[in-house]
């Protein structure tokens, strides 16, 4: 092999090295800050999806849940409704009125804490991207977290390869699983439910 031939394959080969490690770099940077933020047109013209970059703590108080539609009679000797579901408040439980698919997500802790968003379309994204559907902004949230989807009347929670995972009920989520309603899945350091 002559020495120009040799000399060609080695610049080659850096020139492959160094394009891996700034593919590297690239993702790295993207994953552990986040995609640029956009600024929209200030002509009125918004895009079809609301991203919650940050907000403030509001006081808006959660919904209550649904009360059951048919109350249980109470049976004679303990006074105790019979069927009914015991709490330790007496009532029903959060899921006992609700019927169907939930139609909100509830932000129950971190930034934007007491944030209601409305589920309108069958999927619903969760990540720091700036084209998610639901914009979180911390250092445990992946770029493109997790993904809400309908499907069959249920909401169905897929993990999307995030870096720190996602937890449902406190169990990481490592399939495709249903989400009941009021049921506490976390991202980072933003736990949600679905409700009613």
């Amino acid at each position: 092999m002559s020495d120009l031939t040799l000399m060609i394959l080695r610049i080659g080969f850096l020139l492959v090295l160094w394009a891996f490690v700034f593919a590297i770099v690239y993702a790295l940077r993207s994953d552990l800050f986040g995609a640029p933020v956009r600024k929209l047109r200030g002509d009125g013209s918004a895009p079809h999806v609301q991203p919650i970059v940050s907000a403030a703590p509001t006081n808006a108080a959660a919904p209550a849940p649904a009360p059951v539609n048919a109350p249980a009679s109470p049976d004679a000797a303990t006074g105790i409704a019979l069927g009914a579901p015991v709490t330790p408040s007496g009532g029903a439980l959060p899921s006992a009125g609700g019927s169907g698919a939930p139609k909100n997500l509830v932000i129950t802790t971190g930034v934007a804490s007491g944030t209601s968003i409305p589920l309108d379309e069958n999927i619903f994204t969760i990540g720091r991207s700036s084209d998610s559907t639901l914009v979180i902004v911390d250092e445990y949230t992946s770029t493109h977290h997790a993904r809400l989807a309908l499907s069959g009347g249920e909401w169905v929670l897929t993990d999307l390869d995030s870096t720190n995972g996602t937890r449902l009920d406190g169990v990481r989520v490592t399939k495709s699983v249903p989400v009941p309603p009021f049921t506490p899945v976390t991202i980072g350091t933003t736990t949600f439910e679905l409700r009613p």
